[in-house]
């Protein structure tokens, strides 16, 4: 029998949350649910906690305490109540928790995953900007603790899947894998792969909310759209798999059959494929090394007929572009493509800009970043007073006129 993890899911009720609960609840023995947070979906926080036993839940404030208490069912244990940033990364550091699911979308997520890494936990990566704004000392703390790191992100986890399996895969490298010629991270294209380029400035946040293949937040939806969400897994698979710029492709799969490919220098190329669900990379995160149901149906691939690959049109997706740029940069680049990237998003989906506004919104704040003299940062402090500065540059910009 399998020792029982003991769970802290920072990000519960997004939808990886969501899917983790689900694939968790499949394997009672395996699993338990010791820490649940949420930021501003409490009443689901409350559900969640009462279905699967959270001994502990973590809210931003006393508001959303006063919530969660008047959610919570009547006549049952109540689980403790946490409030604030301190207390994610102290929860996910607690010497209960084994495993933490860092699902946290954005800067936000930094600390919670930073933390639990630092303190040697095994680490169920799906906050991207922990390696885009923080890869060199998030890389490090994973080395210098021993934590376990496993990609939870479909394209790093397909790539986790079709590397060898001569070292332990889930500890930071520190050199690219020899034989490996190439790492290949597919992209949908998104809802605006074939819109006319004249369109797109009057795209609405609905419209570029609508994934063809994958349900998600909002957010990422727009930054699928855009496609700066692959440009973050370009940054990323960078640091996990310690894999030069030049080395790291992105081609356009519109299907989201085919999660990523490893070419190898004999001209071999593996692929990991599988249905558009976010339970297979968690539950292979979950069970590492073994394989555990994830609840993910057949896929039948007769049924599909074909698979198809494109080159990104980089006028079409700009962002893309700008995530390369980004990276040749250096960290502080990296900070401020994610933190202009989070403005410029929220302030379209708000209505403040146009979706266009975005891509030239987040190269004026790496233009910024360069006239700064933003350097790699040495701490979680240098990091958030980077990605702060950014930040109100790119509020600036997306003022409505």
């Amino acid at each position: 029998m399998p020792v029982q993890q003991h769970l802290c899911i920072l990000g519960s009720t997004g939808s990886i949350g969501v899917s983790t609960l689900d694939v968790v609840a499949r394997h009672p023995d395996r699993f338990s649910v010791h820490a649940l947070s949420a930021h501003s979906r409490i009443e689901a926080l409350a559900d969640q906690a009462a279905r699967h036993d959270a001994r502990v839940v973590i809210v931003p404030d006393d508001a959303a305490r006063t919530r969660f208490l008047t959610a919570w069912p009547a006549g049952r244990p109540l689980p403790e109540i946490r409030q604030g940033a301190q207390a994610l990364a102290d929860t996910a550091a607690a010497p209960e928790v084994t495993a933490v699911m860092a699902a946290i979308v954005g800067a936000a997520g930094l600390p919670g995953a930073l933390a639990a890494a630092q303190a040697g936990k095994r680490v169920l990566l799906a906050n991207k900007e922990a390696l885009v704004a923080a890869g060199n000392l998030f890389m490090r703390a994973v080395r210098e603790s021993g934590a376990e790191l496993l990609p939870i992100d479909s394209e790093h986890n397909a790539i986790f899947q079709c590397l060898p399996r001569t070292a332990d895969r889930s500890r930071a490298p520190t050199s690219p894998d020899e034989g490996v010629r190439r790492l290949l991270l597919t992209a949908s294209g998104g809802p605006f792969r074939r819109t006319a380029l004249d369109q797109l400035d009057s795209v609405t946040p609905d419209q570029a909310c609508a994934h063809p293949n994958w349900r998600m937040g909002r957010k990422i939806s727009v930054d699928s759209a855009t496609m700066l969400n692959k440009g973050l897994e370009v940054i990323e698979a960078h640091w996990l798999f310690a894999m030069p710029l030049e080395r790291i492709q992105v081609v356009v799969h519109p299907q989201s059959v085919v999660h990523s490919m490893v070419e190898y220098l004999d001209g071999s190329i593996l692929a990991q494929l599988g249905q558009p669900d976010m339970r297979t990379p968690i539950a292979f995160g979950l069970g590492y090394p073994e394989r555990i149901d994830s609840g993910v149906g057949l896929l039948e691939l007769a049924r599909l007929g074909r698979l198809d690959f494109e080159t990104p049109d980089l006028k079409r997706f700009p962002c893309l572009r700008l995530s390369f740029d980004a990276l040749g940069q250096g960290q502080g680049a990296c900070i401020a493509l994610n933190a202009a990237n989070e403005v410029a998003v929220e302030g379209f989906l708000r209505g403040r800009i146009r979706y266009t506004q975005i891509p030239p919104i987040i190269e004026h704040c790496l233009d910024d970043s360069v006239a700064h003299g933003m350097r790699t940062p040495s701490s979680l402090a240098e990091i958030l007073d980077l990605d702060a500065h950014t930040r109100r540059v790119a509020a600036g910009m997306c003022q409505p006129h």
